[in-house]
C-alpha cells in the first residue's frame, strides 16, 4: 500500500500515474487523458515539484522523478519527504 503524506491529496495518485504512463505532461494533457481538472492539476503538480516526486521541465511541463516513480511502486513513504530547495 502506497504511504501517502498528509500534505498529500487523493488526485495525486493519478496525476503521477498519468506523467509516469505517457511522460512529461502539462496540466491540461493531465485532464485530456483522464486525471482531475487541468486548474486543480495546475496548482497539484507545483506541490508534487516541491516535494520531489515531480520535475518542473519547462513552465507548465511535469515530469516524473525516481522518487515519484519509488513512491507508486510503494518503495518511498511520502510521508518521510520534506520540501526541496529550488536552486533556479
Amino acid at each position: 500500500m502506497r504511504q501517502e503524506a498528509e500534505w498529500m491529496v487523493p488526485s495525486d495518485d493519478k496525476i503521477l500515474e498519468l506523467i509516469r504512463e505517457y511522460g512529461n505532461l502539462t496540466p491540461t494533457a493531465i485532464e485530456d487523458l483522464g486525471g482531475p481538472s487541468a486548474g486543480h492539476a495546475r496548482n497539484r503538480c507545483p506541490v508534487l515539484a516541491e516535494y520531489g516526486l515531480l520535475d518542473r521541465i519547462s513552465r507548465g511541463l511535469y515530469g516524473i522523478t525516481e522518487a515519484g516513480e519509488a513512491y507508486l511502486t510503494e518503495e518511498l513513504d511520502a510521508s518521510e519527504l520534506e520540501p526541496v530547495q529550488d536552486t533556479e
